[in-house]
């Protein structure tokens, strides 16, 4: 006599027998009731389920001789052949293998004829998402508009592979996962009508392991039941884990406790003992996953109930070890693991990667609470001298009490920037120990400059003639009034002639027809104030105006140049914008001062606006971070909390506090 496996043997044979899927009877039985019945049914969701179970429960509703009826009779000759799968009325076809488009037009010559015997004929299409396109063509008229005596069933689990034209024309019902607490109660009837003997918690491994699946359950069952034998032992918790190759709940539970107790020594005998035993280590690590958020739950909730599936003796567990650790802590461990999970379960080497993932958890550092957080750094201040944090920090002393200089070196003279000297940091509750020194560019001056000489005169034969040169008056310009220290030129210019102190230098030659202004001249202060007054009037020719080379500057004469190759040398040439500058430059002078724009050669990385902005800009930035990461307050703070700086960041307009 051959075997029938509990999954065929316990199948439900009427909807007061199917088991979470109350909505899907329940809408049924009600269409029955009212003669409301559709044409076409789909029925979607996982595998083992009930779709085609559902579905032969309403063949034999709508076909039983004593129906139709919501709870067919069991008994009549209509029912019993649906249940064993032999009635000629209604046929059962697998999608997957009649999926072409000849199978359908068979099947449509079919449909006409009214049944042998039963009420309807009724044609159960199973797994009917593997119908090629062409077959769903050719059912697509017959299904909108079939014979009164015909309905259809489609049964699938991968309801997006359904065209639309067929959703559109079919009554969907979606099947749910069965709870873990519905699956061990169908479970527990079984067995009991199987006289098998079992501890609760090995039916609850059975039911959880199923995932939502009845016909798993069953099948888990079959195989349990198995290992037992005929010597009439109980299914115990302890045996259908080691069985299955899973976690017993005790196990996950010793394993959860090292972790709240700190104990990763634990966690690794833990994990050795069950990798020794041949456990699914990825299988575990799950299952942990899962006995996590039940402690998550026992904690927030008073009445946990349905909400983590357990028998009452292993929720008393549960809430026991909840009570041991804060809430805080319980998020923060599901939270560690949760984020380790999927490297446990795609590594390699999954042993290693959970080891460490539950070494990681158990040496997790304390929670420290924001208002102890808050007590401590008050006391911080109390300490520093700077209660309530409003003054700023002590600046460090250099010998003898006397502040460092601003280059850095106690007492001694100010280190040399490169566009112009490191700006004052402002005041505020951060104080600056030392500006940066910014290493000198390829303009700078040299080592020791000459001393400030008087310049000679310069005329206008003796001046070579720039390349290009573009004059907004034809008054002739006065001599130039030099007033910056001399700049080095790619090459080295000859020394001038020796001349009284109180006359300015003569600019340095850059090229042989170009010199520029020293950048840390006042007249970059003065051409800055000019290209403001431009900026109101006209913003775009502001930003052509600061990338270009000041070459002369005093109230009589505005002489600025650019490279042949520079774009921006056709725009400042527009006479409209030639005439906003020198408007902008006599508004400041209150004069008729000429403005020419030289177009040649000049040095490389010549001193401009904008350059002198960028390296003012990035020195004070520096500064700022250096003064943020040596203040006492930061560095208490990282020695107190163990903490360590990773970055600064300052907020907009930071480079207006200069």
């Amino acid at each position: 006599m051959s075997y029938v496996v509990l999954a065929r043997k316990w199948r439900p044979q009427s909807f007061d027998d199917l088991v979470g899927q109350e909505h899907v009877s329940t809408t049924l039985g009600n269409a029955i009731a009212s003669e409301r019945v559709a044409h076409a049914f789909l029925f979607t969701g996982v595998r083992g389920v009930g779709k085609t179970t559902s579905a032969r429960i309403l063949a034999k509703a709508l076909n039983c001789l004593q129906g139709p009826s919501v709870k067919p009779c069991l008994t009549c000759a209509a029912c019993t052949e649906i249940a064993a799968g032999v009635d000629v009325d209604v046929q059962e076809i697998d999608g997957a293998s009649y999926n072409g488009v000849d199978e359908v037009r068979r099947l449509q010559e079919t449909i006409p004829y009214r049944p042998q015997r039963d009420r309807f004929k009724i044609y159960i299409v199973d797994e009917v998402h593997m119908l090629s396109n062409a077959a769903w063509n050719a059912f697509l008229k017959t299904l909108e508009e079939p014979p009164p005596h015909v309905k259809f069933i489609f049964a699938t689990t991968e309801v997006h592979k359904v065209p639309i034209t067929i959703l559109s024309r079919c009554q969907r019902y979606d099947f749910k996962l069965l709870s873990a607490l519905d699956t061990a109660a169908r479970l527990r009837f079984v067995l009991e009508a199987e006289g098998v003997r079992f501890e609760d918690a090995a039916v609850h491994i059975l039911a959880r392991e199923a995932a939502g699946s009845m016909r798993d359950a069953m099948s888990l069952l079959d195989q349990v039941i198995a290992w037992v034998g005929t010597a009439g032992d109980s299914l115990t918790a302890e045996g259908v884990a080691r069985v299955l190759g899973v976690a017993a709940r005790s196990v996950l539970h010793r394993l959860a406790g090292a972790l709240i107790d700190g104990d990763p020594a634990t966690c690794l005998r833990v994990v050795a003992e069950l990798a020794e035993q041949g456990y699914d280590l990825p299988h575990v690590a799950r299952d942990f996953l899962h006995h996590l958020r039940d402690l998550v739950v026992a904690k927030v909730t008073d009445e946990p109930g349905r909400l983590v599936e357990l028998p009452d003796a292993e929720l008393a567990d549960v809430r026991a070890l909840a009570a041991r650790a804060s809430l805080d802590d319980l998020t923060r461990l599901h939270l560690g693991f949760s984020r380790a999970f999927d490297d446990v379960v795609r590594s390699g080497q999954p042993r290693a990667a959970l080891e460490m993932t539950l070494v990681r958890l158990a040496r997790r550092p304390a929670l420290l609470g924001v208002d102890e957080l808050l007590a401590r750094l008050a006391e911080l201040e109390k300490r520093l001298g700077t209660p309530g944090g409003g003054g700023p920090a002590p600046a460090p002393q250099g010998p003898r009490g006397a502040p460092p200089a601003p280059g850095g070196r106690p007492g001694g003279p100010p280190a040399r920037g490169g566009y112009g000297a490191e700006p004052a940091a402002p005041a505020g509750p951060v104080a600056f120990a030392a500006p940066p020194v910014v290493a000198a560019p390829t303009i700078s001056a040299p080592a020791a400059p000459p001393p400030i000489v008087a310049a000679p005169t310069v005329s206008a034969a003796s001046a070579p003639p720039p390349t290009a040169t573009a004059t907004t008056t034809s008054t002739a310009p006065a001599p130039p009034t030099i007033v910056a220290a001399p700049t080095i030129s790619p090459t080295t210019a000859p020394p001038g002639p020796a001349t009284t102190p109180s006359a300015p230098p003569p600019r340095s030659e850059a090229a042989p027809s170009t010199v520029v202004l020293d950048p840390r001249s006042p007249a970059f202060d003065t051409y800055r104030a000019i290209v403001a007054k431009v900026r109101e009037k006209r913003p775009a020719f502001s930003s052509v105006l600061e990338r270009a080379v000041l070459l002369e500057l005093d109230p009589a004469r505005l002489t600025i140049g650019y490279a042949p190759s520079s774009f921006l040398a056709s725009q400042a040439m527009d006479p409209a914008a030639r005439e906003d500058l020198t408007n902008a430059a006599r508004a400041h002078f209150g004069r008729d001062t000429t403005v020419t724009i030289e177009v040649g050669p000049l040095p490389d990385n010549a001193p401009t606006l904008a350059r002198i902005e960028e390296v003012s800009r990035k020195a004070l930035l520096e500064a700022k971070k250096r003064a943020v990461a040596t203040h006492p307050l930061v560095t208490a703070a990282i020695e107190l909390l163990g903490a360590e700086l990773r970055d600064v960041r300052l907020g907009e307009g930071f480079a207006d506090a200069r």
